[in-house]
């Protein structure tokens, strides 16, 4: 996926979840943090970010901010990103092979997944994670407790038993990255669920991506640790 008006900035504050101030051009703009987590350890004062224009009169601010330095690595923290990048990945043939249809947004039962896809010999359904968080070079999900992250890995599990197969692709938002692992510190009930339904046969697989500021692919395969 790419992005067509970025520019580099000074992050300054976050006084909501939604909105942070960063310095451009030597002025304080307001933008929209395309990403609900704490991102705490990304969001510190004076890192170098990146925002993408996205200037329209029904617009409340002028900038999407997409993308942050830290350390060595460019991380970009659009959460909107993950589902769009791994959309192109599917489309371009490189997760699945002879595939006849993809749907996204699929409905299953009173659940929704990320994408339903159909190839000549099975029936999927994808469930997609945005990874933000890395510590010396290991990638982690969650930032947060998410409950609603245990219910889709049990939704997944549901769908095993109703004959379909059934994924759960972490798409890490960076490069240079060892492995992938869950974030038992922060949500040890997510680590145990996704264990639990691996062993009932959901797939979990962990892909880097290739980041700039203009944009974000999906890259290689990582190994994940239990």
């Amino acid at each position: 996926m790419t992005y067509d008006n970025v520019h580099k900035g000074i992050f300054k504050s976050r006084p909501n979840r939604f909105i942070a101030e960063v310095e451009i051009n030597g002025k304080i703009e307001v933008c929209h943090v395309k990403n609900t987590g704490r991102c705490k350890e990304l969001l510190v004062p004076c890192a170098t970010v990146y925002a993408n224009y996205a200037d329209s009169p029904s617009r409340a601010t002028k900038y999407d901010l997409i993308a942050v330095e830290k350390g060595d690595l460019l991380i970009n923290m659009d959460s909107y990103a993950p589902n769009i990048a791994f959309g192109e990945y599917l489309r371009q043939g490189k997760f699945f092979e002879n595939v006849t249809l993809i749907k996204p947004e699929a409905k299953y039962g009173t659940s929704r997944f990320d994408f339903y896809v159909e190839t000549a010999n099975s029936k999927s359904f994808i469930e997609v994670k945005g990874v933000t968080l890395e510590e010396n070079g290991v990638a982690m999900f969650p930032d947060a407790p998410t409950e609603r992250g245990i219910k889709h890995l049990n939704e997944l599990a549901a769908c095993i038993a109703d004959g379909y197969d059934a994924y759960v692709v972490f798409v890490v938002q960076m490069k240079d990255i060892r492995h992938f692992t869950p974030n038992y510190k922060t949500h040890a009930a997510f680590g145990e669920a996704l264990r639990k339904v691996m062993s009932m046969g959901v797939n979990a697989m962990a892909f880097d991506c290739e980041v700039t500021a203009e944009k974000m692919v999906v890259s290689e395969r990582i190994p994940i640790k239990l």
